[in-house]
């Protein structure tokens, strides 16, 4: 049970099938530490709540699952959008695909994570507190696959074994905070060291180091 001092994650569904939603809600009702706090058939209707509750200071919730492929507002313009209006909402990419390019596009608009539909409950749910911990969460399947969809990049050996330590950390899903904290560093160090092993390897994103790091061997996906 969640304790008075633990917030629940709240999180708003958003699947043009009302059985989809039904099971989500009935699932992650039962979730300590998670509360649904509410559903939407569309991304229109998603966003277009999301501004009412900002324009009268309500509380957005912390995480939104999102499917992809739905009417009004698909769900990758749906995901930009949302990251664009409201940068502190983060959103997870939930589908039926099993698709490099729709996982890529996803990411690359903002998504905190992709996950199948017919990932077991415990995977949503972990995909769910990993957003909420700005982490991101990746189907292991997508994961490899993007991973092997990726350019080599720059040889392991041009890293450093300290820059060695913060790439394994990233690909973990750790933040700069948890990064700073496991290696006894500040947290401005850490991101300073992120940020180097990013352009170092000639990437554009923290996903994009994670899935290199996947490729070269650094960390493994189970």
């Amino acid at each position: 049970m969640t304790t008075p001092d633990q917030v629940p994650i709240s999180t708003l569904l958003v699947d043009d099938h009302a059985v989809v939603r039904r099971g989500l809600r009935a699932f992650l009702d039962a979730v300590p530490g998670i509360a649904v706090v509410g559903d939407f058939g569309d991304g229109r209707a998603a966003l277009e709540h999301l501004a009412r509750q900002a324009a009268h200071r309500h509380p957005l919730p912390d995480v939104v699952l999102m499917d992809l492929m739905m009417p009004r507002l698909g769900g990758i313009d749906a995901i930009a959008a949302v990251r664009a209006a409201h940068p502190s909402v983060k959103v997870i990419a939930l589908t039926s695909y099993n698709d490099t390019e729709r996982a890529r596009a996803a990411l690359e608009v903002g998504a905190s994570g992709y996950v199948l539909k017919d990932a077991d409950s415990d995977e949503i749910a972990t995909a769910i507190r990993a957003a909420a911990r700005d982490e991101v969460h990746l189907d292991a399947k997508i994961a490899r696959a993007l991973a092997r969809s990726m350019g080599a990049g720059r040889p392991v050996h041009d890293l450093t074994a300290r820059e060695r330590e913060v790439l394994v950390l990233v690909a973990a899903g750790k933040s700069n905070q948890d990064i700073a904290t496991t290696l006894v560093i500040s947290e401005r160090t850490a991101r300073t060291h992120v940020s180097h092993v990013i352009g170092k390897l000639g990437l554009e994103s923290r996903v994009q180091a994670a899935l290199w790091a996947i490729r070269n061997g650094l960390v493994t996906v189970d």
